[in-house]
Protein backbone atom coordinates (compact mmCIF):
# COMPACT_ATOMS: atom_id res chain seq x y z
CA UNK A 1 0.00 0.00 0.00
CA UNK A 2 1.41 3.37 -0.90
CA UNK A 3 1.09 6.01 1.98
CA UNK A 4 0.79 9.99 2.02
CA UNK A 5 4.68 10.42 2.29
CA UNK A 6 5.38 8.12 -0.74
CA UNK A 7 3.21 10.56 -2.75
CA UNK A 8 4.52 13.28 -1.40
CA UNK A 9 7.94 12.25 -2.39
CA UNK A 10 7.15 11.56 -5.79
CA UNK A 11 5.52 14.59 -6.06
CA UNK A 12 9.06 15.70 -4.81
CA UNK A 13 11.11 13.67 -7.26
CA UNK A 14 8.75 15.04 -10.44
CA UNK A 15 8.65 18.79 -8.95
CA UNK A 16 12.63 18.63 -8.94
CA UNK A 17 13.04 16.94 -12.51
CA UNK A 18 10.95 19.13 -14.31
CA UNK A 19 12.58 22.35 -13.04
CA UNK A 20 15.79 20.40 -13.68
CA UNK A 21 14.84 19.69 -17.45
CA UNK A 22 13.13 23.60 -17.97
CA UNK A 23 16.48 24.70 -16.62
CA UNK A 24 18.71 22.56 -19.00
CA UNK A 25 16.62 23.19 -21.85
CA UNK A 26 17.04 27.03 -21.49
CA UNK A 27 20.69 26.42 -20.79
CA UNK A 28 20.98 24.79 -24.01
CA UNK A 29 18.76 26.87 -26.42
CA UNK A 30 20.93 30.06 -25.01
CA UNK A 31 24.10 28.54 -25.02
CA UNK A 32 23.72 26.79 -28.48
CA UNK A 33 23.74 29.19 -31.87
CA UNK A 34 22.51 26.15 -34.46
CA UNK A 35 18.91 25.41 -35.09
CA UNK A 36 18.74 21.65 -33.92
CA UNK A 37 21.31 21.83 -31.34
CA UNK A 38 19.47 22.31 -28.34
CA UNK A 39 16.84 19.91 -29.18
CA UNK A 40 19.68 17.39 -29.75
CA UNK A 41 21.19 18.21 -26.48
CA UNK A 42 17.96 18.35 -24.25
CA UNK A 43 16.79 15.48 -25.19
CA UNK A 44 20.08 13.73 -25.23
CA UNK A 45 21.68 14.80 -22.09
CA UNK A 46 18.75 16.02 -20.04
CA UNK A 47 17.64 12.39 -19.39
CA UNK A 48 20.60 11.40 -18.30
CA UNK A 49 20.96 13.75 -15.39
CA UNK A 50 17.07 12.72 -14.64
CA UNK A 51 18.21 9.59 -14.20
CA UNK A 52 21.02 10.31 -11.77
CA UNK A 53 18.96 12.51 -9.74
CA UNK A 54 15.79 9.65 -9.35
CA UNK A 55 19.19 7.39 -8.32
CA UNK A 56 19.89 9.96 -5.65
CA UNK A 57 16.49 11.15 -4.46
CA UNK A 58 15.31 7.59 -4.21
CA UNK A 59 17.82 6.34 -2.81
CA UNK A 60 17.42 8.60 -0.13
CA UNK A 61 13.92 6.95 0.44
CA UNK A 62 12.01 9.34 -1.48
CA UNK A 63 8.93 8.15 -3.74
CA UNK A 64 7.06 4.65 -3.34
CA UNK A 65 8.04 1.42 -5.24
CA UNK A 66 6.49 1.51 -8.62
CA UNK A 67 7.44 -2.09 -9.69
CA UNK A 68 9.55 -2.25 -12.81
CA UNK A 69 12.24 0.12 -14.38
CA UNK A 70 9.83 0.45 -17.52
CA UNK A 71 7.67 3.09 -14.58
CA UNK A 72 10.25 4.41 -13.22
CA UNK A 73 11.50 5.91 -16.18
CA UNK A 74 8.39 6.96 -17.61
CA UNK A 75 7.16 8.41 -14.69
CA UNK A 76 10.27 10.48 -13.25
CA UNK A 77 12.31 10.75 -16.31
CA UNK A 78 9.83 10.99 -19.44
CA UNK A 79 7.05 13.15 -18.06
CA UNK A 80 9.22 15.32 -16.10
CA UNK A 81 11.27 15.16 -19.76
CA UNK A 82 8.18 16.55 -21.88
CA UNK A 83 7.32 19.15 -18.74
CA UNK A 84 10.60 20.80 -19.00
CA UNK A 85 10.63 21.06 -22.43
CA UNK A 86 7.19 22.17 -23.43
CA UNK A 87 7.45 24.96 -20.60
CA UNK A 88 10.39 26.39 -21.91
CA UNK A 89 9.47 26.04 -25.76
CA UNK A 90 6.04 27.32 -25.07
CA UNK A 91 5.75 29.41 -22.20
CA UNK A 92 9.26 31.34 -21.72
CA UNK A 93 9.90 33.99 -24.48
CA UNK A 94 13.04 32.80 -27.54
CA UNK A 95 16.54 33.58 -25.77
CA UNK A 96 16.36 36.00 -29.23
CA UNK A 97 13.52 38.37 -27.19
CA UNK A 98 14.95 38.71 -24.17
CA UNK A 99 17.33 42.28 -23.60
CA UNK A 100 20.22 41.46 -21.79
CA UNK A 101 22.04 44.21 -20.70
CA UNK A 102 25.85 45.36 -22.86
CA UNK A 103 27.56 45.97 -19.30
CA UNK A 104 28.01 42.10 -17.29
Amino acid sequence: MVSAVDIVGLFIILGVNSVVAALLTRFFRVQLNTQWGPIVYSVLLTPLVLVILVLVMGGAGLGPNLGSAATVLGLTVLVPLALGMSFDYFWQPSPDEVEVPDNL
